[in-house]
């Protein structure tokens, strides 16, 4: 393909937005193994309840700043009177259960990571350890749940995580990998495919 031919991108993109094509280029659907990067994702998706993913891609650097970069270990000791100074940080998401949702899903990742070796390791196997490849082509054929984001979900809520509906269960296995769901004539579908053999 020629570097001047516009690239096929998955329909739900704004292209008119660079930092969300950027996104959807270099990460969205690319398989995550690295706890610290599985933590940030699993935070920004529970940010996201309610509200659009952009919302929360803007506020990324925020996120990174008002939790310790993402050091699960820091963001688990965090205090009721750190939560009281985050709802003045306009660079997040202001919203109390949210931030104390962060605080205590840091505390059961790490739980996790003891009871699994990794928090990766737990969360792949969701999948069998091997990404689902959707082939969607319209954003009617975008599924919002599956029965492997409610088993996923459900086992969260179990062991005590918040904000870990099966919605955004779902959206955290699309960003991470664990489900290829770039649609057919995404390029970004073909890449993955290719390097992850998939």
């Amino acid at each position: 393909m020629s570097e001047t031919q516009p690239q096929c991108r998955c329909p739900w993109l704004d292209e008119t937005k660079p930092d969300y094509v950027e996104y959807h280029d270099k990460e969205w659907g690319v398989p995550v193994y690295d706890d610290v990067k599985l933590f940030e994702f699993l935070t920004l998706e529970s940010a996201q309840a309610g509200l659009s993913w952009y919302t929360i891609l803007k506020r990324r650097e925020g996120y990174r700043k008002a939790f310790h970069n993402f050091d699960v270990a820091l963001v688990a000791k965090m205090s009721e009177n750190d939560v009281d100074r985050l709802l003045q940080d306009t660079n997040i998401i202001r919203h109390r259960k949210k931030i104390e949702a962060t605080i205590n899903n840091a505390q059961r990742f790490i739980e996790i990571q003891r009871e699994f070796g990794s928090f990766s390791q737990y969360q792949w196997q969701f999948v069998n350890h091997k990404t689902i490849v959707n082939c969607p082509t319209t954003l009617q054929d975008y599924a919002a749940t599956t029965a492997e984001s409610d088993a996923f979900s459900k086992d969260l809520k179990k062991r005590g995580f918040k904000f870990v509906g099966s919605t955004i269960c779902y959206a955290h296995m699309q960003a991470c990998g664990m489900i290829n769901d770039h649609s057919v004539n995404c390029f970004r579908k073909r890449q993955i495919k290719r390097e992850f053999d998939q």
